[in-house]
């Protein structure tokens, strides 16, 4: 059989494997140069089949055999490390089947916790044959910290950089192909980390916070602010006291309710959680967090990041991280970068057909930028 005719076929037979598994991480198409696209079981497998020869054979000596890994669900454990500072944080890793490999590491947004629909990802990259460790925040889930729902992204972001230096450390990891996930609020803290830790080598962030302030201005009418700073003024004084900090619920029961998320849609996402994907979530934070949100500016960091690979998701109806704001930022980022504009709200973004589209594309991302080495 000659040459070109030996690689589709043998292609070709990948691909209704990958059919036939069904699985979102294996739904990974081609699309010209740029391997962006999805493939669903019914789409033409002659998608695959109109490239030249060396495409073919790139595509499959180079990246089908990563994704043609059996996954192993046996392969996730429970993990616990420390920081610098000494506080515990707990997560899952999920360790890929052929060894050392890459790896993601992954941490949930603003006061979620890792049980809020992050397997989906973390199995998907691991069923690509990378290593991914998910860790609840600081302060909250499972994770240790003395104060309670008290959210600072900047320590955030250095306990991000604390896990990357915990799996270097492991033998399972190839330290040298290390990339960061991160979503929602930590959809923020991957923007700097990748700019200031050149240890990452590829950075997926999904529905990012980009400037709180700007976002807070967004969230929050303009008639409520001065009673808000002389809440975090009165906090201030207060814990200069010695007194608790003061605290406001993450979400409330309607519209009218003071709390950290005033939106429908977050509402209904933390409220229609089932027990297995609440976790250790409290309905609660320190009005400090707050604080803190309307100063952080993530997206400062955005274009210090090249040359590090970046790709952005972005939720067409996100009014939560609004996507004008995200699309603004993106414009300020070096290449290599790649942008996918989902259509969806924010919290969309994890489940359903958002998850079908953006888990694949993500995963190939990462892949093409940890596997090439």
């Amino acid at each position: 059989m000659p040459c070109n005719k030996l690689m589709e076929s043998r292609v070709s037979e990948g691909i209704n494997r990958l059919i036939d598994q069904n699985l979102p991480a294996f739904r990974l198409g081609f699309n010209g140069s740029e391997r962006v696209e999805v493939l669903d079981g019914g789409c033409p497998q002659n998608q695959f089949l109109t490239h030249s020869l060396s495409n073919i054979v790139r595509i499959y000596t180079e990246y089908w055999p990563h994704c043609l890994l059996p996954r192993d669900k046996t392969m996730k454990k429970n993990v616990t490390f420390k920081t610098e500072d000494g506080t515990e944080l707990v997560g899952w890793f999920f360790q890929a089947t052929q060894n050392p490999a890459p790896c993601i590491v992954m941490a949930h947004g603003f006061s979620a916790t890792k049980e809020m629909h992050l397997s989906g990802f973390a199995e998907t990259f691991q069923a690509a044959g990378m290593n991914v460790l998910v860790y609840d925040n600081r302060n909250l889930g499972e994770s240790g910290g003395e104060l309670r729902g008290e959210i600072d992204p900047d320590q955030q972001v250095r306990d991000y950089r604390d896990a990357i230096t915990y799996v270097q450390g492991l033998d399972t990891v190839d330290a040298s192909r290390i990339g960061v996930w991160g979503s929602s609020y930590s959809g923020g803290h991957v923007l700097v980390v990748a700019a200031k830790d050149r240890r990452v080598k590829c950075v997926v962030s999904q529905v990012p916070l980009v400037s709180g302030l700007e976002n807070a201005r967004r969230l929050v009418r303009s008639d409520h602010w001065e009673q808000l700073r002389e809440g975090f003024a009165a906090d201030r004084a207060g814990r200069l006291r010695g007194e608790a900090p003061l605290r406001l619920p993450v979400v409330g029961n309607g519209p009218a309710d003071a709390c950290a998320l005033p939106t429908d849609d977050s509402r209904e996402f933390f409220y229609g959680l089932s027990d297995e994907h609440r976790g250790a979530w409290v309905n609660e934070i320190t009005l400090r967090s707050m604080e803190l949100f309307t100063e952080y500016e993530p997206g400062d960091w955005i274009g210090k990041i090249g040359p590090t690979p970046l790709m952005m998701v972005v939720g067409r109806s996100d009014h939560l991280t609004p996507a004008d704001l995200t699309l603004k930022a993106y414009e300020q980022a070096l290449e290599p970068k790649k942008l996918l504009v989902l259509d969806c709200a924010h919290f969309e973004a994890y489940t359903e057909e958002s998850f079908n589209v953006s888990a694949p594309a993500q995963c190939s991302w990462f892949v093409e930028h940890l596997f090439k080495h």
